[in-house]
């Protein structure tokens, strides 16, 4: 099918108009293994974070990518064969002579979002890949993303390929300064904020960093580079096929790029260039720089560069390997329509975080990580975000639980939080961990309390690390203490869901404390705090107290209320870490209650909302004995994940029902939040780093076989 200019641009002022799409739509793109809300670019950490809304993927050579949060940004690729340009993506107002590529495919992996598009005879790809490689610290950190463009079908072809970015990626366009770089066959433009000051963001973006655009001089192509006035860099590729290398003076608004002269090409070829966002001071943790782990090796910005393109070949075998055991172990526990919802939360949970070491020391054994709580007030290693998160740490790296928690046991110790109950978060904003002196953090006392005895639980079972949870027994003791005196009478409180405001005699909270107790009775090996869990599970379920008299379900609030009802998810880490407080009758009852409240797109939170958290709802399945209703809500997900109602990246607050009257499957308010790794809670069960060692395993398979190859070349 050939578009001419005219159906594309109306196309588009569709695509803007509204999010559904019309059945010729769908004609023009293969969009595979579903269609996702919003493609995965570069995302590597709260401040690079860069994605395709799905709604624009039609029209991808006119279509500009989107911050996480919304703000449009420059990222312009181009190809030009025999002569001919073609925008490839992100050329808006191209003139005549550059012409649309024709979009075939869309497709994503958990490490990769790959497009294909036919310029003429020739069809190009672009490969966004993001590393997933927690285990791997150097990899992990560094913070770029690679672009790939590759070439196939060409006969004999004359191409060049070309991309730029502009100053929207420094976090604020106007007063931005450029500068370019050069190590050994690396180029690289950086552009900033003149006279940020650090530690500050314009609506979540940072504005004390780097953004970066680079690519490497190979043997197989000539690379050029230009930066100046959007047009005249352009005209140079559409004309010359290459750029000139001229840096005039710049002016915010101007553009910086890039192009390989590939010359004539036969087959298959392929360049490589890269993006990123640097910040040097990275997190301010309690007033102490930290800075990106990378920079225990590669203290350099160019020389950490010139180290990521040399890594590709191994991170793109490891990403292979991820994606294919993600994909594989996603299907044997819930199926396909699952493995495409892991995949596509993956680079999101994982994008939401930053692996820092001091950054006056470089000390690599000095390692914490904190992560952001993007979309809703930005605060900083939320103990209810990282909760949430839990199963896809739990399977792909359970240290990652430490790194997290570390920083806020450090804060505890310290006696600098004075409440009786775990702090909330460590900081108000990202990325300033500055704790909270005031004692003014959001009040979620028994919420934080359960969490953290789980969190460490957790932490100490996948790892058997005992030692570091026992530096802190003394503390974690104080806030069990806290669950036993106020976990049967509740105040009035908030729970994790604070959109939904705050509940006396919460069930669901009382469900966290006895389970928190049991965690951490079998923590201390003080069974007397085991004992006061089983108590009060048999309290809230053998009792009835938590229940309706019938016990079909756990109500929303005690006593009562007997017609009231909440997804009772903190059950799920009772059933991960076989902790056995409450009796199997006790998640029995969900499996048939479920079904019979359950909406268009599957369960809402509780009987007073409309809307459902798809993290929650994927840690409810996972305490179903009934494969059936699990696969109900596997299907919900998937329903409104593919759905094409909206193009946020994966929101995990959704409109379920249309009883309150607002359109069922749109997102509410949350976008590309971390808490997609709850969605990895049914891999969980088949137990800690089920991910990890699949991953490693097959890893040294496949480096041993390419040693083989090698020696028997």
């Amino acid at each position: 099918m050939h578009l001419n200019l005219g159906f594309i641009l109306g196309l588009t002022s569709l695509a803007t108009a509204a999010f559904s799409t019309t059945t010729r739509e769908r004609d023009i793109v293969n969009h595979r293994p579903t269609r996702p809300p919003s493609y995965p670019l570069a995302v590597r950490n709260p401040y690079l974070s860069t994605w395709m809304p799905s709604d624009q993927v039609q029209t991808l050579p006119y279509a500009e990518p989107q911050f996480w949060a919304g703000q449009s940004l420059t990222w312009s690729i181009m190809a030009r064969v025999d002569g001919q340009a073609y925008s490839l993506m992100s050329i808006t107002n191209p003139g005549d002579r550059i012409r649309p590529a024709i979009v075939r495919t869309a497709e994503y992996t958990a490490t990769h979002s790959v497009f294909t598009l036919s310029a003429g005879r020739v069809i190009f790809t672009l490969d966004f890949f993001s590393p997933i490689s927690p285990s791997n610290y150097l990899r992990h950190s560094l913070p770029f993303s690679y672009l790939t463009v590759s070439v196939s079908e060409a006969n004999s072809n004359d191409i060049q390929i070309y991309t730029s970015i502009d100053g929207r990626w420094a976090g604020r366009e106007q007063n931005t300064a450029r500068s370019f770089h050069r190590d050994g066959s690396t180029l690289a433009y950086a552009l900033k904020v003149k006279d940020a000051v650090p530690y500050t963001e314009q609506s979540d973006m940072a504005t004390w960093g780097e953004a970066i655009l680079s690519s490497q001089r190979t043997s197989q192509s000539k690379l050029s580079f230009s930066s100046g006035k959007r047009g005249e860099v352009r005209s140079q590729f559409v004309n010359h096929g290459k750029l000139s290398g001229k840096d005039d003076t710049w002016v915010p608004g101007e553009i910086v790029a890039f192009a390989h002269d590939l010359g004539a090409v036969s087959g298959n070829h392929s360049v490589n260039f890269a993006v990123g966002y640097v910040r040097e001071k990275a997190i301010n943790y309690l007033g102490k720089p930290y800075t990106g782990y990378y920079r225990a090796e590669y203290p350099d910005t160019y020389k950490a560069l010139s180290h990521f393109f040399e890594d590709y070949p191994a991170a793109a075998l490891e990403s292979d390997i991820v994606d294919s055991v993600m994909e594989l172990q996603a299907k044997n526990v819930g199926g396909t329509k699952y493995a495409d919802i892991v995949s596509l939360s993956a680079r999101q949970a994982w994008g939401g975080l930053d692996l820092t070491i001091p950054n006056d020391s470089l000390d690599a054994d000095d390692v914490l990580a904190f992560v952001k709580e993007l979309s809703s007030n930005g605060n900083l290693n939320t103990v209810d975000v990282i909760m949430p998160a839990l199963p896809i740490y739990y399977v792909m790296d359970p240290d990652y639980i430490r790194l997290l928690l570390e920083p806020m046991m450090r804060y505890l110790a310290a006696g600098r939080w004075q409440q009786p109950y775990v702090i909330h978060d460590m900081g108000a904003h990202y990325p300033n961990a500055i704790g909270h002196d005031d004692q003014k953090a959001e009040p979620m006392p028994i919420e934080e309390c359960g969490n953290l005895m789980v969190l460490v639980l957790a932490y100490v079972r996948a790892t058997g690390d005992k030692a570091w949870a026992d530096q802190y027994i003394h503390h974690l003791r104080k806030y069990a203490d806290y669950l036993v005196e106020n976990s049967i009478d509740i105040e009035l409180q908030l729970s994790s869901n604070d959109a939904a405001g705050p509940l006396a005699n919460e069930t669901n909270l009382a469900i966290k404390a006895a389970v928190g107790l049991k965690a951490f009775g079998e923590l201390s090996g003080l069974t007397e705090y085991s004992r006061i869990g089983e108590e009060r599970a048999e309290l809230f379920f053998t009792q009835g107290l938590g229940t309706d008299e019938g016990k079909s379900h756990f109500v929303l609030q005690y006593p009562n209320e007997p017609a009231s009802w909440k997804t009772p998810y903190n059950l799920f880490p009772d059933v991960l870490l076989n902790l056995e407080t409450f009796p199997r009758e006790a998640y029995q009852m969900g499996d048939t209650f479920f079904k019979g409240v359950r909406a268009e797109y599957g369960v809402a939170l509780d009987n007073r909302q409309d809307w459902a958290k798809s993290d929650w709802n994927m840690w409810l399945a996972g305490t179903f004995g009934d494969k059936t209703t699990r696969r109900e809500f596997i299907h919900d997900l998937w329903a409104y994940m593919s759905n094409g109602k909206h193009n946020w990246p994966f929101s995990d607050r959704y409109i379920a029902t249309s009883a309150q009257g607002n359109e069922p499957g749109r997102p509410v308010l949350c976008r590309a939040r971390p808490t997609v790794g709850g969605h990895f809670a049914l891999v969980a069960l088949q137990g800690p780093k089920c991910l990890q060692a699949a991953v490693a395993r097959e890893l040294e398979d496949a480096q041993k076989a390419s040693e083989i190859v090698r020696e028997d070349l």
